[in-house]
């Protein structure tokens, strides 16, 4: 079982990844566009990722929203499909 603070790590680096890509997530919550378990989803495919520290490092340089999510983003399908939302 995973760590509460692996989780809120991974929840951290999902969070700001997508505000990298210009997304928010609560508005798309809100809208109905992403649901709490898709969200939940998205957090557990990051923990499987094995660059947290290089993401981290990536979303600490990034200034302004990019186009595209670094490749090895487990995330970068389902950022990409709520870009087009």
């Amino acid at each position: 079982m995973l760590s509460q603070t692996t989780l809120k790590r991974h929840a951290a680096l999902v969070d700001r990844m997508a505000e990298v890509r210009g997304l928010d997530l609560e508005e798309l919550m809100l809208r109905g566009k992403l649901s709490f378990s898709e969200l939940e989803d998205s957090v557990l495919r990051c923990t499987n990722c094995a660059n947290p520290d290089g993401c981290a490092h990536w979303l600490a340089s990034q200034t302004a929203p990019v186009a595209e999510t670094p490749l090895y983003c487990r995330n970068a399908d389902q950022f990409h499909a709520l870009e087009k939302s």
